[in-house]
This record gives C-alpha cells, structure tokens and sequence, in this order.
C-alpha cells in the first residue's frame, strides 16, 4: 500500500494490519444483532473504506470525506458526525494506536485490533455515541472500557490518557512524541518541553478562527448569536473572532453572505499584521491563493481610512484560486484588489512598484497539523526538505517588485528551519540589499527577527514570518 520507504507507510503496515484488509473480510465473521451493533458495523465499514483510501492515496482527508459525502447522501447529520470524527481521530491518534499490540496475523486478531482502534479513538476524543462505542468494544473483546479519558483539558491531560493507555496494554510504552512521525522531530529543534507542548496542541483540535471585515467584534457577536453562533474575542488582534469548535454552514451566515466575516486562522492572521501595511499603499500578494491574506491586507487599510487609496495586487500561478479570490473580493466590497497570475518564470507585476510584497510560499504545511491529523501520516521528511529550493527561488524572483525603502515579507505555515530561517538566511547571503527587521512577537511578546508562532500559545496553526526593508 505505496512507498514502504516512507515512515508513514512503514509504520502502517507494521502497526495496523488493517488497512491491508479488505473491510469486507473484516467485518464477515461479525455477527451483530441488536440495532446499534448493526450501525457500529456499517459505521466501521465506511471509515475503514475512507482512512484506507486516504493512507494508500496519500490525498488529503478532507477531500476524501467530501468525496464521499457527496457521493453517498443517504447519511444525515449523525452519521456525518459519527464518520467525519472517528475519522479524524484515528488520525490524530495515529502515532499512539499503531503501537498497539496485535495478538497475532491472524484476521480474528486484525478485525480486533481495528475495533479496539475505534473504541480507543473514542474514548480518547470523548464521543458521546456510547451505544456506537459499546459494540465496538464488544467486537474487539474487550469486556470494559480499555480507558477512559476522564482529564479531557488541562496541562496533565495528555500525560492521563498516555497512562491510561500504558495500564491497558502492559509493556506497551506510548511516547508522546510517538504522536508525531519521527522524521518531524529531526527538523523541530526545540527543548523537550516544548516538544511536549507542541504535542498536547497536536492531539487537540483549533478552533475555528474568522477575521472580520466592516464590522466590530460587538455588533458581530450580536449578529451570530441571533443564529445561534457562540463566539468569543481574541486577546490580540481586534478584528479576530473565535466561532468555537462546532462544523458551520458558511453559506447560512449572514455575516458571512454580506463580505463581513472571512475564515482565517489566528496564526495565519499573524502575517497580515506583521506586513501592517498604510492606507495608500500597493502590495503585491506573491503566492496568494484564494486570497484570504489579500484580503486581509485590503481590510487593514479600510480599518484606517474607509476611503483608503491604497491597493493590492494577487498572483498565482493557479487560475482557479483567483477566481475564487475575485468572487470574495466582490462580495466584501473591496474594489481595490486585482488580480494576476503568474504565466512564466517572469515577474507578472513591475518592478520596483510596489511599496510591500508578500511572499507566503509553498511549504510542507507542518504547521497546520492540528487542523489536517492525516497529513502527518500522508507525508515523509521530503515534505520539508524538497521545497527550500524553490521558497528561495520564488522569494528571489518576487523581491525585485520591491521599490527601495519598502518592505519584503516572507512568510509559510511550516514550523521547520529548513523551510525558514534557512530560506531567509540563504537569501540575504545573496541580496545584501534587504535588511531584516526585529519583530515583537503577537502572543509572546518578545523581540525576534525570525518570528515562528508555535500552535500552543495561542490556540492557532503554526506559522513563521520574518520581514526584511529593500534598502534605499
């Protein structure tokens, strides 16, 4: 099932037998006779289909999930649930149930053990489909609850439940930082305890964080609570709002309809911050994407002046994603945003035009590991080591849009070096002509010229930015 070469892989087929298995054989010996045991079947069935082809086509979960929803519309809003969460968290607790032990090879173990996996994620995610979970448990063989993952918050929460799990599997070590493919640890040169903080973020799922746009925190709150939609502040930026944990229906918001509420991480809102660009400036969003940083930027101007002359430029080298730029862009009202992909290796804006341009480059994604479990177990240390090449490559081709005096922003959602302060360092050792800039820290407050937001200080993706002035 793909390259035994990566970690990933190799510890798939070392560790979990199952995903070798078809879910038929799986499930065939299975005799289930009340009602609750025939849906913890087809339950399991469904996800053992869906984490399979997302481990073997090494294509995004989500993408999978959507897939399948789209094409099977016979499940409502529970099973949904029951589906989307298991899945995840098998994913999420990958890295500790591949270390359970299986009794043997034979397909009575392996269908055990997968039961014993969905019980497990369960209990250590807190799934309140008890009755699910008890047929589950019933068809691992385990007489009782093998956990349970009573210490759900807390800074000693993860260390409970990695007891718990040591106490029902005797000999069995679990790592913390088994949660995490080892190849990772060799590009986080951290401390232990922050290799231990970094880990609790990690087996616990962000909140969904919006940016607005036009509209105070106040009179936003008001509006989302007349829907039903709790929300809450952030501590940092004034413009940021926490919608909390619970799946939304984006198109049922009316904030979100009238261009006034976008969805953007807390970490990624970081680097619009960082760029703090004025009312009448031009910028150049290098790598944009759908353009929620384009955005952004725009909307930092408006919060200064609402008749604010300033303008952004959005390239990319997919169409699709300006598009989609375009259309929210339309819908927030905001006209001073334009659009142009890149269609060759040569810069698709002037040179020396713009008063700031961002870089966010294309990078392994470490940082958002909370939000996407499965890609932890998706990729291998190529992830992070075959994309500084072309992170210099591209930051050296956009730096020349700079006009002397401004500002040149580089910025990506890895936690890396390599993918970082690496790429920043190769890239004054060649252009001597920028100057790094010390920054304050968002969350830590501290001075730093290479500024690295870790998931855990403030309930956000990782993220890393560092700014540089093209000198006059």
């Amino acid at each position: 099932m793909g390259d035994s070469t990566t970690s990933a892989t190799t510890s798939t087929a070392t560790h979990l037998a199952v995903a070798s298995i078809d879910g038929e054989q799986l499930h065939q010996a299975l005799n289930a006779q009340s009602g609750a045991e025939k849906r913890a079947l087809s339950y399991s069935l469904t996800i053992h289909q869906l984490f399979c082809q997302t481990l073997q086509s090494k294509l995004p979960g989500d993408r999978i999930l959507a897939d399948y929803f789209r094409a099977h519309k016979k499940h409502g809003s529970k099973d949904r649930r029951v589906i989307r969460e298991s899945l995840f968290g098998l994913f999420r607790w990958h890295g500790w149930l591949r270390l359970i032990p299986l009794k043997d090879a034979s397909q009575q173990a392996i269908s055990q053990q997968w039961f014993a996996q969905l019980a497990l994620t369960a209990a250590l995610e807190s799934h309140p489909w008890q009755d699910i979970v008890s047929a589950w448990r019933g068809f691992a063989g385990l007489a009782e609850p093998a956990i349970t993952a009573h210490a759900d918050s807390g800074s000693d929460a993860l260390e409970t439940k990695q007891t718990m799990l040591e106490a029902a599997f005797p000999g069995q070590a679990f790592p913390l930082t088994a949660l995490a493919p080892d190849w990772f640890w060799a590009h986080f040169d951290q401390d232990s305890d922050k290799q231990k903080r970094l880990v609790e973020s990690l087996s616990t799922r962000p909140p969904i964080w919006g940016r607005l746009q036009g509209i105070s925190l106040a009179k936003a709150q008001a509006k989302l609570a007349k829907q039903e939609i709790h929300t809450s502040g952030s501590d940092y930026f004034t413009d940021a709002i926490n919608l909390g944990h619970k799946s939304i229906n984006l198109n049922a918001v009316t904030l979100y309809g009238e261009g006034k509420l976008e969805i953007q991480d807390l970490g990624s809102q970081v680097i619009g911050n960082i760029c703090a660009p004025k009312a009448d400036e031009s910028w150049w969003d290098a790598c944009s994407g759908a353009g929620g940083k384009s955005l952004q930027l725009r909307s930092l101007m408006l919060q200064q002046d609402k008749q604010a002359s300033g303008s952004v430029v959005a390239s990319d080298i997919r169409r699709k994603p300006l598009e989609e730029l375009a259309k929210r862009a339309k819908r927030a009202g905001f006209s001073q945003i334009s659009t142009q992909p890149w269609q060759s290796d040569a810069l698709p804006v002037p040179a020396q035009a713009f008063d700031g341009v961002l870089v966010d480059a294309p990078c392994s994604c470490t940082g958002t590991w909370r939000r996407n479990p499965d890609m932890r177990w998706l990729d291998d240390a190529s992830a992070i080591t075959d994309k500084a090449s072309l992170q210099l490559d591209i930051l050296s081709r956009a730096c020349d849009a700079v006009r002397p005096g401004g500002v040149l922003i580089y910025a990506t959602c890895s936690i890396s070096p390599v993918e970082n302060q690496e790429v920043v360092e190769a890239f004054l050792a060649k252009r001597p002509d920028f100057s790094l800039q010390t920054l304050t820290h968002p969350f830590t407050h501290e001075a730093t010229q290479m500024l690295t937001v870790l998931p855990y200080q403030a309930d956000s993706d990782g993220m890393f930015v560092a700014k540089m002035i093209r000198l006059a």
